[in-house]
């Protein structure tokens, strides 16, 4: 903004004081202040404004490098993948006989049309149904089964009145 020294600070409040007068002089400085804090917010205002509009921009600029890296790097991926599942394909179309689904040197090959069965996990239930305790073992013992609130536990256990 503009620089102001303290000399011309002084001359112009010398000025102001002759021009003005004493009686209005502070208000008019109290208005004078107001006015030069709202310029300066709004100077504050705009300069955060560019600055946020500038890192908007980078930030899209650097998105869109990540999606494009991110595109070449699925594209080469797949590519990839591709030419390994024919070379897989054409070793195992080469080396499996159909009719028997033994490799052409005699190896245990397996055929993809003669699969095993897939794999069935055991359930293992009786653990958990051993370990529980019985019902009414714990009715005879006195364990609680039902959650209970202190003022409904209170009032339970309460002696009656004589």
């Amino acid at each position: 903004m503009l620089d102001f020294g303290f000399d011309k600070i002084a001359l112009i409040g010398a000025v102001a004081l002759i021009v003005i007068g004493p009686q209005r002089l502070p208000k008019v400085a109290r208005t004078v202040g107001h006015l030069m804090g709202k310029a300066q917010r709004y100077v504050a205002e705009v300069k955060a404004e560019v600055n946020r509009s500038i890192e908007l921009e980078e930030l899209k600029k650097a998105k869109n490098q990540f999606e494009d890296a991110a595109r070449g790097f699925e594209t080469s991926v797949n590519k990839e993948l591709h030419e390994a599942g024919g070379d897989f394909e054409k070793a195992w179309n080469d080396g499996v006989d159909s009719t028997t689904g033994l490799g052409t040197d005699g190896s245990p090959f397996l055929n993809p049309s003669i699969a095993p069965p897939s794999y069935r996990h055991p359930k293992k239930n009786w653990r958990l149904k051993r370990g529980v305790t019985p019902s009414w073992y714990k009715h005879q013992v006195g364990v609680r089964t039902h959650a209970q609130s202190g003022a409904a536990r209170v009032a339970r256990f309460r002696p009656e009145p004589r």
